[in-house]
């Protein structure tokens, strides 16, 4: 084993103060995740974890790709027969992060899953790739399969079965979910372990209040 105890990273690239601060979160979402995308260090900046809470009560993280963000909020699509969609279906409240960690920068979203109506998960389906598509269909998400053969015999029948449809139908088990947040915490790396952490709290009024959290 390695003790980690004596690794150390210098936070120093950036800062997060009131007077540079927007009124609503999503603004401020908006900035980073454009500087993220725009950093040719970070592959994929729409890459996210999202927590949901089990039956046992307790929680399970993987990592989803965000597809599109709006004043409403982040939109990632899933199998609703995974262990997440089940999961979501039980109990709607998630915690979603990004972590830009060469810019040293770091989201956390709390918030409130809802289903996408249909139409919009039918539009999104059908701008994937059609492999995507096949692959969206055949797999029964998060249930045990014998070996990874299963998975090839049951693409390689969809592909043949498809093989004459201009258009594939979209699974009614699959499309996309929107967290819509009502707490944002923005953290932004500082020397000597003094982070930056503001938080964005939606209010009854449906307005953020805005704090600044000890690091």
């Amino acid at each position: 084993m390695e003790n980690l105890s004596n690794k150390r990273k210098i936070y120093n690239s950036g800062h997060l103060i009131e007077s540079g601060l927007k009124e609503n979160p999503m603004e401020l979402f908006r900035d980073w995740y454009m500087a993220a995308e725009e950093s040719t260090l970070i592959a994929e900046a729409n890459a996210m974890s999202i927590s949901t809470v089990e039956d046992d009560l307790i929680p399970r993280t993987r990592m989803v790709l965000l597809k599109q963000y709006t004043w409403d909020g982040f939109i990632f699509y899933t199998n609703y027969d995974s262990r997440k969609g089940k999961a979501i279906a039980r109990n709607p409240n998630v915690c979603l992060n990004f972590y830009w960690d060469e810019l040293e920068k770091q989201v956390i979203i709390n918030g409130k899953a809802e289903k996408l109506a249909s139409n919009l998960s039918d539009g999104y389906f059908h701008s994937r790739p059609r492999g995507s598509q096949l692959g969206a269909i055949i797999s029964p998400q998060s249930e045990i399969i014998p070996d990874r053969d299963f998975l090839e015999h049951r693409l390689k029948s969809m592909e043949d079965e498809t093989k004459n449809m201009e258009e594939i139908p979209r699974p009614e088990n699959w499309g996309g979910f929107i967290i819509k947040p009502y707490q944002m915490e923005f953290w932004q790396g500082r020397p000597n372990r003094l982070h930056d952490r503001i938080v964005y709290i939606l209010t009854d009024n449906k307005d953020w209040e805005i704090k600044r959290l000890a690091p």
